[in-house]
Parts: C-alpha cells; sequence; structure tokens
C-alpha cells in the first residue's frame, strides 16, 4: 500500500491531540490569514494521517523514500498545536519518535518550533529552532523564517506548511522561493489506531 501512498504525493507535488481540552478557535469575517490557517489546522485535532516523502534534495539521507511516515494532530488548545512527526524505521522494524513540530498562535502571527527529544525523554542537542511566519500567508499556506539561515545564506531560509483540510497537510523547508525538502500527509485517511505519545511527552 506504500507504493500507492508515495506515488499520490508525487502526483501532489507536480500539481503544485489527542482531542482539544479547549475548543478550537473560531474565525470571524475580519479573521487574519494566519488565525484562518491555524484553525484549519486544529480542525483535524485527536487525529493522526499517514504520509511519505515527496523532495528531498541530493545527498540528503535523512529519509529513504519508502518508510511511513504519520503526522499526528495530538494536542490543541486556542494558542497551541502539537503535532508529533513519527517515522518509520524499516532496517530495525521500529520508531523514531523524536520528533514534535509546536505551532504557537500570537497576536500578529504565528510562531513555528521543532521539539526534538532522545528517547529517553531528555532534549536533543538541537532542539526548539524554528522561527515566525513572515509575508501574510494565506488561510492554506504559511511560511516561518530562519533568521540564523536567512542572514548566512543571504536569501531566505526557512519552512513552509501548507493545509488543505481534510484534503492534504505539507510541512517542508524552502530556499528562496522554492521547496528544498518536502513531505506529504493525506488527510482523507485518519488512522484507525493512533501512535503512542513521542519521545519526552506524556
Amino acid at each position: 500500500m506504500k507504493p500507492q501512498l508515495l506515488l499520490a504525493f508525487g502526483a501532489i507535488a507536480l500539481m503544485g491531540c489527542q482531542p482539544a481540552e479547549q475548543s478550537a478557535p473560531q474565525n470571524t469575517p475580519e479573521a487574519a490569514a494566519f488565525e484562518q490557517f491555524f484553525t484549519a489546522l486544529a480542525q483535524h485535532c485527536g487525529k493522526a494521517y499517514p504520509g511519505g516523502l515527496t523532495l528531498e534534495p541530493e545527498g540528503d539521507e535523512m529519509l529513504t523514500g519508502t518508510e511511513l511516515l504519520i503526522v499526528h494532530f495530538r494536542q490543541c488548545s486556542n494558542e497551541q498545536l502539537k503535532l508529533p512527526f513519527h517515522i518509520e524505521q524499516e532496517a530495525t522494524q521500529s520508531w523514531d519518535r523524536s520528533r514534535t513540530w509546536i505551532i504557537s498562535r500570537h497576536a500578529d502571527g504565528l510562531e513555528l518550533r521543532h521539539d526534538h527529544r532522545k528517547a529517553d525523554g531528555s532534549d536533543d542537542t538541537t532542539t526548539m529552532y524554528g522561527g515566525f511566519t513572515v509575508g501574510e500567508g494565506s488561510d492554506i499556506t504559511q511560511q516561518f523564517q530562519s533568521i540564523p539561515r536567512t542572514e548566512e545564506s543571504g536569501y531566505f531560509r526557512g519552512w513552509r506548511i501548507e493545509i488543505e483540510p481534510g484534503v492534504r497537510y505539507t510541512y517542508g523547508t524552502v530556499r528562496g522561493d522554492n521547496w528544498s525538502w518536502r513531505i506529504d500527509f493525506d488527510l482523507t485517511q485518519p488512522l484507525a489506531e493512533l501512535p503512542p505519545a513521542p519521545w519526552g511527552h506524556d
């Protein structure tokens, strides 16, 4: 089933939580684009979805392109979403549960942080890096800038997240205007069995 899933994600590329303890934020007609985006993400709270690698730079060996990836919209409040990212380790028949995407809502935009943990739950050497939204974005797309990487390279470096509720969730890195690394999740196929908590989380 995984090969068909990855083919579907390839086609998408060419085209283009536990249940919340607090209710998901509701938009008003005057809601800013980033607030509409946040609400679109929150619609999937309590569910997990399968995904796969769509784009990876030459020489990048983080993923092989054949493993199953899972995003879990696990913890949600009016101000923050926590989305664990689970990676199947095919060689060892185990799972890497070290990563959680944290998206926080502020008065003037969103903040993305990457919570990385070791298997014992302690912080990884590199953790909680990320950035804030830049530009207005839209209700389906927001970009987050990595200031250190942008300053080092002289052109925009950061992350892009896209959400088509009930269709697709996409996360990746961008260089300039283009994706440099990208993974897609199929929101039409919620998993019947939710993954366990990521490392270091209850």
